[in-house]
């Protein structure tokens, strides 16, 4: 069966990659936005979930995936801007958050979607730190202004989870999730 990776993300792709050896990628247009009093982890699943079922994939298996970070029952999305980034990085200094990943797999109309909780605990930021690290860019369309894979790594000072979820794909839980569908993944 093919696979299709409903996904931009170069991240994910290259995640995927260590599971199969060959997928199609397509950039999902959906609407991100929050609903109103959406929990983080019912909005990261809403959005794996849509983006798996946006395109008509025949026999094809599709999976979408989501990432958002959040304190508590508030979403910190991708910054909209500078100043939007710098108080996401702000409110994660020197506390713990968390960081939810849904991954959705979708064949032929029916979906199965799982979702990958991970507590992220940041060190203390100064203002300084915060205004170097986002000099870099490094920031741009990532949910809660940061990359762990990237220098943003140095900020975590412990992490209770999975870390390819907060990258982006959990691996351990796409492998089985493949493996149920009967999608061949490598060391099956």
């Amino acid at each position: 069966m093919e696979l299709l990776l409903a996904s931009g993300s170069p991240r994910r792709r290259a995640l995927l990659s260590l599971l199969v050896d060959e997928f199609d990628t397509v950039d999902p247009d959906i609407d991100e936005s929050l609903l109103a009093h959406e929990s983080p982890i019912h909005y990261v699943a809403r959005l794996a979930a849509e983006k798996a079922q946006v395109y008509e994939a025949g026999d094809r298996a599709v999976i979408g995936a989501d990432t958002t970070v959040a304190i508590g029952s508030t979403v910190l999305g991708k910054p909209d801007n500078l100043e939007s980034a710098k108080d996401s990085l702000r409110r994660l200094s020197g506390r713990a958050h968390q960081v939810h990943t849904a991954l959705s797999l979708n064949i032929a109309g029916s979906a199965q979607t799982r979702v990958v909780s991970t507590v992220v605990n940041f060190t203390h930021l100064s203002e300084e730190a915060i205004s170097h690290y986002l000099m870099m860019d490094e920031y741009v369309g990532k949910a809660g202004a940061y990359a762990i894979q990237g220098y943003a790594g140095a900020f975590v000072s412990r992490i209770e989870g999975s870390y390819s979820a907060v990258v982006g794909l959990p691996l351990c839980e796409t492998r089985e999730l493949l493996l149920s569908a009967n999608i061949p993944v490598r060391y099956g």
